[in-house]
């Protein structure tokens, strides 16, 4: 996606950035805690193994495991649909606590191993039931479309064997299951530009529907999906529908609402009876949330959860971790590069309201 790094910085430093070639996969294992302009990093990466991106984090029988997309470098240049983002496998990080020494596991599964999938393993998710956990994988299929799908382990950390076939009804990009108190299950997904949801507008893929979204800035904006899970967490018990993101006036937020409107990053969780959606808003670059009264939505507009990042993507998830809760996110801090990304952990801070306090990524 052609957007810069930095905000701030001249265009002249970062015309001296992008020429920098030859990036490897693997992160250096020193750097600066310091960014390019000048900013303290609020965190620093949870590891130096491997790139970690689109984190998706849970506490599995005590222990934190995190679910991250693995960035690597295919020479690919940017563009906005995103195809320098050429993951092809998944490994898994856990750790003991807040804070603790991370391990990097095994590769858990390789687009190769997915029957129906052919390649750019985006950003996953995982739940676990009944003595299973299941990762869902998005992935294009051998038309090039992204699809959903579902695969399964006897550990957190896999290895873990595929489906043959993805979710039927799935399409789009960036699962996020969330199991209620009630024991259902639910998936939300979608993601615009290179997510291809605005190609989905008519409820049939549509290849020459554009590359960004629906171009109506004036109109409601092109919403997430939701489908409640089957109980064997597999299939889509219902077909998917949108989740509605209201303005302050019970309107649907617009298309031309770029600091407020759905993009990407679907990640929900409950506090209080209340339910958190949350999600990034791409070409804007914050994390922002909506709350509602059910699974299902609406969801109303409530503000920002974390300011910009260091990179262009920004992609988070939120877990209660002993009394505290954590907001999982990454950035560039060790490549400077847009598709090699770092995943971070910071605390969450909630307001007697239940509002959520702004996390600026950079200290003050």
């Amino acid at each position: 996606m052609r957007y810069s790094l930095f905000p701030g910085v001249a265009l002249a430093a970062i015309a001296l950035t992008a020429t920098i070639s030859g990036a490897q996969s693997t992160p250096p294992k020193t750097g600066s805690t310091v960014s390019p302009d000048g900013k303290q990093y609020r965190a620093q990466p949870l590891t130096r193994e491997i790139y970690a991106a689109d984190p998706s984090a849970h506490v599995f029988g005590g222990k934190i495991y995190i679910y991250p997309s693995h960035d690597v470098d295919a020479g690919i240049p940017d563009d906005d649909l995103g195809n320098q983002y050429a993951m092809h496998d998944y490994r898994v990080l856990s750790m003991d606590r807040v804070g603790g020494p991370v391990t990097v596991h095994p590769v858990a599964i390789d687009v190769k191993n997915i029957p129906w999938a052919s390649k750019q393993s985006w950003a996953p998710d995982a739940a676990y039931k009944n003595g299973t956990y299941y990762l869902y994988i998005p992935a294009r299929d051998a038309k090039g479309v992204f699809r959903i799908g579902v695969a399964t382990s006897k550990s957190p950390v896999g290895p873990f064997k595929a489906e043959p076939m993805p979710i039927k009804g799935s399409y789009s990009i960036d699962p996020a299951v969330f199991t209620d108190t009630d024991g259902a299950s639910y998936m939300y997904f979608g993601g615009i530009w290179g997510g291809q949801l605005q190609r989905w507008a008519t409820g049939r893929f549509d290849p020459n529907a554009g590359d960004t979204d629906l171009k109506q800035d004036g109109k409601p904006a092109l919403m997430p999906k939701v489908a409640k899970l089957t109980p064997d967490m597999k299939q889509f018990a219902a077909p998917p529908r949108a989740v509605a993101i209201l303005d302050e006036a019970g309107k649907p937020l617009l298309g031309g609402d770029h600091d407020r409107r759905f993009f990407e990053a679907s990640w929900m969780f409950k506090r209080g009876g209340k339910y958190y959606f949350t999600y990034s808003t791409g070409d804007t670059h914050f994390i922002a949330y909506a709350t509602g009264t059910s699974p299902l939505g609406p969801f109303r507009y409530q503000g920002k959860i974390l300011l910009p990042v260091q990179g262009w993507t920004t992609h988070h998830s939120i877990l209660k971790v002993g009394n505290t809760w954590q907001l999982v996110y990454h950035d560039t801090q060790l490549s400077n590069r847009n598709h090699l990304r770092s995943a971070k952990m910071t605390e969450l801070t909630f307001n007697p309201d239940g509002s959520i306090r702004t996390i600026d990524p950079f200290k003050k």
